[in-house]
């Protein structure tokens, strides 16, 4: 998913780093609704593991490659807006120190990732969560579903980018192909660690989780009630 320099044109390499500034601000001014004391070691926590998760890529023809997101997990754990902040850092340090994505379309894989990816698989996970049972046992398969979703979104969302402004010799039909197919079976793998990783944690510290919160407290109303039965 990592777009390199020289894949899209100037016209539209900018425009996608004026997206990604503005979608950064924003989100730092969402993360002060966001973080706590007990959330912002989580929200460390989960950029090593997006770090680690992206830094393995594997071809997927046309040019491209492909790697987990980790955006939905981490929106889910966290919240959008700190999410956004965490893959932003992690694409950076991937630009500046391991060359995984060019620096000039730095403002591309931040739209793609840290913005497409985290908000629209974080949608996707509140409409799967306001659909399914009002319990917390109900969170990570919400976030499965996202995470599913967020991955062929963004790679949708490339493919769009390189229609208007693709600037490398790649064949578009040949590149879509690629892009969708490759990535909804990344999705599959993408939902399956997604829905570990956050029922590990609802499971034991449902309070941690800013996707699991309004439903733990939820839960606890209920398991008082039963008590009082």
């Amino acid at each position: 998913m990592h777009v390199p320099d020289g894949f899209l044109d100037a016209t539209t390499s900018l425009a996608t780093a004026a997206t990604a500034v503005a979608g950064v601000g924003l989100s730092l001014r969402g993360a002060r609704r966001e973080l706590s004391d007990f959330a912002a070691p989580l929200a460390g926590l989960v950029a090593v593991f997006v770090f680690a998760a992206q830094m393995l890529n594997f071809p997927v023809g046309a040019g491209t490659s492909g790697h987990l997101l980790g955006g939905t997990l981490a929106a889910v754990l966290v919240g959008p807006a700190t999410a956004t902040l965490c893959l932003t850092v992690v694409l950076l340090i991937q630009a500046l120190a391991f060359a995984d994505g060019g620096l000039s379309a730095l403002g591309t894989n931040v739209t793609l990732m840290a913005l497409v990816g985290v908000w629209a698989g974080y949608a996707v996970f509140l409409l799967a969560r306001r659909v399914l049972p009002r319990r917390v046992a109900s969170v990570p398969v919400a976030a499965a579903v996202g995470a599913f979703v967020s991955v062929p979104a963004a790679a949708l969302t490339f493919t769009g980018l390189y229609a208007v402004g693709g600037a490398a010799p790649i064949d578009l039909s040949s590149l879509a192909t690629a892009m969708l197919g490759w990535h909804s079976l990344i999705g599959l793998g993408e939902a399956a660690i997604t829905f570990l990783a956050v029922g590990a944690i609802t499971a034991t510290r449902p309070d941690l989780v800013h996707g699991a919160r309004a439903l733990a407290g939820v839960q606890d109303l209920e398991i008082r009630e039963g008590v009082r039965a």
